[in-house]
């Protein structure tokens, strides 16, 4: 009987699993983003979320921890480099799975696995959500802010209307040029 036991073999040995879950953590870290199986990310994400938790402090001891688990001393100084930085402000859940569909040649469930401080996109559209804000319902602000706003849409009209009737006054003038041309065609 199984009683007890989360850890997810994989079908592999120890050594293999190991070996596996050392190279997807150096390539998660060096290009930020992989491509796997759903069962693989998550036992990865147990895998490679406290190798960047020691990451945060950069001590001797954390690196050599750190070159154990992960054997390539490349990923290693990104991890403690670039990585280390951008997560330093994050307490936890440095990692994202976004689940892709499935594969075609076995029907194994795929997705994407990310570190979530490095997809740019993503964190676009978060500082664009955080520039908004928050109205009461009792419309003070909205009182303050259409005072604020009448006069600059005032001039925004004008501003329209001035170029208008200067687009209206150089309009007419060509089509009766071409009109003229035609006639003395």
């Amino acid at each position: 009987m199984r009683h007890g036991k989360k850890f997810n073999h994989l079908g592999r040995t120890a050594s293999h699993r190991k070996a596996m879950l050392s190279n997807m953590a150096s390539s998660l870290i060096i290009h930020k983003r992989i491509n796997t199986t759903v069962a693989k990310a998550k036992a990865l994400q147990k895998y490679v979320e406290p190798l960047i938790t020691k990451a945060k402090t950069d001590s001797t001891h954390s690196r050599r921890m750190a070159f154990s688990y992960l054997q390539d001393k490349v990923t290693v100084q990104e991890l403690f480099g670039t990585v280390a930085e951008k997560t330093n402000q994050r307490p936890g859940g440095y990692t994202r799975i976004i689940k892709t569909g499935i594969r075609l040649g076995d029907n194994a469930e795929m997705c994407m696995m990310e570190l979530v401080d490095f997809n740019e996109l993503l964190l676009q559209d978060a500082d664009a959500g955080k520039a908004k804000t928050r109205r009461s319902r009792r419309g003070s602000k909205k009182k303050s802010t259409e005072t604020v706003a009448a006069p600059v849409a005032d001039e925004a009209v004008e501003a329209t209307d001035a170029s208008t009737d200067s687009a209206e006054d150089q309009a007419p003038e060509s089509n009766d040029e071409g009109a003229e041309k035609k006639d003395d065609n």
